[in-house]
């Protein structure tokens, strides 16, 4: 797909609208645009991000992910991320639910962990097929810093108007601490016509983490905003990431940061007859930080807690165990029922929902 000319977004579809938000201006601290990232981010959850300065790693991503994806499916088995949990290496289709019924999801993809890009040539967790690693400094090393400039500076934006003491948010995803944190390629295969319009390819989901980086070309994203009973497409836009808020800010805020319910389904219309590739990066805290409410450390967050009884912002889960649990418990291998599906819910479906 990387290089080939696309059919354009249909006009005919439902898409939900998106602040676009300016990089640059965040960086540079502009209050009005540091304002519509803040509503982005406790509304939705969802935002466009433009001026990011990615570009040129994140077209190396595609070509990384081009070229592993077609490597024989025997060869990338080598490094299938397995059943206990772990996120890291590669994952086949139809690997994982995408809902209670047991019904697999069609996606593949190679994730790498943060911590295996910056340790490179080091191993933190594992290795990766030879297209990967041969891109690992190409590629996968400078989209994961870009990526980490990004999620850093909304952080920090996000640090000041929670009123936390300075630094807090920095702290829970110290980069020296191992993290869930990675960057993927996600490739989905042509699913024309109606039969499979609707059918989630990946299922419908919270993101565990902080800030997820998201970059693609063609259609397929959809959000259930809060309040709506249908899903819309957020239409992809050239040159512009799609930015959202996961758990772990959701559950530190008390709920201010919203973790919005998604799902990946096929391309609509003309779009479904390609294969479809995305490059993102999920941002996570620290293996070790806990999940709860930062209530002793921001008046704010502690009055949106108060706000809130019915809800429990206290997990007792740290960021290593909240990822591992959703990521085992979708996996079709580990299946029992309903119920092992509903185990690896996040906020969306959970007693501590946000």
């Amino acid at each position: 797909m990387p290089g080939t000319t696309l059919p354009p977004f249909p006009t005919d579809v439902r898409t939900h609208p998106l602040l676009i938000i300016d990089f640059e201006l965040i960086k540079a601290g502009d209050p009005v645009e540091i304002e519509r990232l803040w509503d982005a981010a406790t509304t939705l959850g969802f935002w466009y991000l433009k001026h990011h300065g990615a570009d040129e790693e994140v077209n190396a991503m595609f070509d990384m992910g081009a070229e592993t994806m077609a490597l024989p499916l025997e060869e990338k088995l080598k490094f299938e991320q397995g059943d206990e949990g772990q996120s890291c290496g590669y994952k086949k289709a139809g690997a994982c639910a995408t809902d209670t019924s047991g019904q697999l999801d069609a996606v593949e993809f190679i994730t790498v962990s943060k911590d295996d890009a910056l340790a490179f040539p080091r191993v933190a967790h594992r290795t990766y097929p030879a297209p990967t690693t041969a891109s690992m400094l190409t590629a996968v090393v400078p989209f994961v810093r870009k990526a980490l400039d990004v999620s850093d500076t909304v952080l920090r934006v996000f640090n000041e108007r929670l009123g936390l003491p300075e630094g807090t948010l920095d702290r829970l995803h110290d980069p020296e601490e191992y993290s869930g944190s990675e960057a993927r390629v996600v490739r989905t295969p042509p699913q024309p016509g109606k039969a499979t319009a609707n059918r989630a390819a990946l299922g419908a989901h919270t993101d565990f983490g902080s800030v997820t980086f998201l970059h693609n070309r063609l259609g397929g994203l959809q959000v259930l905003p809060p309040g709506h009973t249908e899903w819309s497409y957020v239409k992809p836009i050239p040159g512009h990431a799609v930015c959202n808020i996961g758990d772990a800010l959701s559950f530190f805020s008390a709920g201010i940061l919203r973790s919005n319910l998604h799902r990946v389904v096929p391309p609509p219309g003309a779009q479904a007859d390609y294969e479809r590739f995305s490059v993102v990066f999920l941002g996570r805290p620290g293996d070790s930080k806990v999940l709860r409410a930062l209530v002793e450390d921001s008046s704010i967050i502690a009055e949106a807690a108060k706000n809130k009884p019915e809800k429990n912002f206290e997990t007792g889960s740290t960021a290593a165990e909240w990822m591992a649990r959703r990521i085992k418990n979708s996996r079709i291998n580990n299946r029992k029922g309903p119920e092992t599906y509903a185990a690896g819910r996040g906020t969306e479906h959970s007693l501590t929902a946000v």
